[in-house]
């Protein structure tokens, strides 16, 4: 008789559980986006779901009121909170003393104490208004919509409040401004926790940019160009077909028969960010790409980046993701088993 085989199938790897706290007033499409990103379009190469989305309220099963003319069903009570890998406050008009006086109520306290420690806690536009009254974000950066935020440093002095990104990534602690951002934070969770493929499936399926990154200004009282001047859509489109060669603002410039200090202070209007800023993102983004999907060397990686060498491409790999080239493809190589294994972040 030949060696024993246990033919039992490997139980199903556990799906990293997102839980969303819906408060009254809050905003339908804010509630929304977590469901969208993670809990329908977050797949794996083999379809299947990398998370497990649940909605709670801070009271028993029951409507939740909303800034619309109708309120949700929610039908899990803040016990869920218990089990969450993940915690996200969307925005909330009618919070209360947590807007007006920066502290909780008994009853949302008595909700967030159900949170164990170690779960991510991530909040969109003034849902950080929750995590800051809960002192989750005493001395830690964070922003919030552009409109609140004058208001929210006043009310959290503790938190360092960055009134001009996106979105934050502060390790265990995320937060992002407003509606968008909120898309944008979600979708860089995904990247973060299972690398750029799945993310640009993800944001492929929600018809938003792959990539806007959270350093990239809130759009806050900037003109919008003109429709029948120029725009840098050309000079961009230019520089992504030949990312592994130097490129110079000069050249790119002259994609659009601008000169340099005019096509600058365009390409910021459109792009929020500056040319260089924009070609550095362009190639880490290249470069995960790189890392993740095919068997290059570093070095090679590196040149069809436009990085140049090893070296350069390492630095800007450590500043942008924490990570060095090799270990960022050892996590999410395609033919990793444990790539995409939906591990806790």
């Amino acid at each position: 008789m030949g060696p024993h085989t246990d033919t039992h199938p490997a139980p199903p790897l556990r799906r990293h559980r997102v839980v969303v706290l819906a408060l009254d007033g809050l905003l339908p499409f804010e509630l929304g986006i977590p469901q969208r990103i993670f809990g329908r379009f977050a797949r794996n190469p083999e379809g299947r779901k990398l998370y497990e989305v649940v909605t709670c309220s801070i009271r028993p099963p029951g409507p939740v009121e909303t800034d619309a003319d109708f309120a949700v069903l929610v039908e899990n009570g803040p016990e869920a909170l218990a089990t969450a890998d993940t915690v996200i406050v969307p925005a909330s008009y009618e919070l209360g003393p947590v807007y007006e006086e920066g502290v909780l109520t008994d009853e949302l306290a008595a909700a967030l104490a159900y949170i164990r420690p170690g779960t991510r806690l991530v909040s969109i536009c003034t849902g950080g208004y929750v995590l800051a009254a809960a002192g989750y974000l005493d001395g830690r950066p964070a922003t919030t919509h552009w409109s609140s935020a004058e208001h929210f440093q006043r009310l959290f002095p503790k938190v360092r409040v960055d009134t001009d990104v996106l979105f934050i990534d502060d390790g265990d602690v995320l937060t992002s401004a407003g509606v968008a951002a909120g898309i944008d934070l979600c979708v860089h969770i995904v990247r973060r926790d299972h690398g750029t493929a799945v993310a640009n499936e993800v944001a492929r399926r929600t018809v938003v940019p792959p990539h806007r990154d959270g350093g990239q200004a809130q759009y806050i009282q900037r003109p919008v160009p003109e429709p029948q001047l120029a725009t840098t859509t050309a000079a961009r489109a230019w520089a992504l077909s030949r990312l592994h060669e130097p490129i110079q603002l000069r050249d790119m410039a002259e994609q659009e028969s601008m000169s340099v200090r005019t096509f600058t202070r365009r390409f910021r209007e459109e792009a929020g960010i500056s040319p260089g800023q924009w070609l550095t993102q362009q190639r880490v983004e290249r470069a995960r790409h790189l890392l993740e999907s095919t068997g290059l060397s570093i070095d090679q990686v590196a040149h069809d980046s436009g990085f140049g060498t090893a070296q350069s491409m390492r630095q800007h790999l450590l500043a942008t993701l924490g990570v060095t080239p090799s270990a960022y493809r050892r996590t999410f190589r395609s033919d990793n088993p444990r790539a995409g294994s939906g591990r806790r972040a």
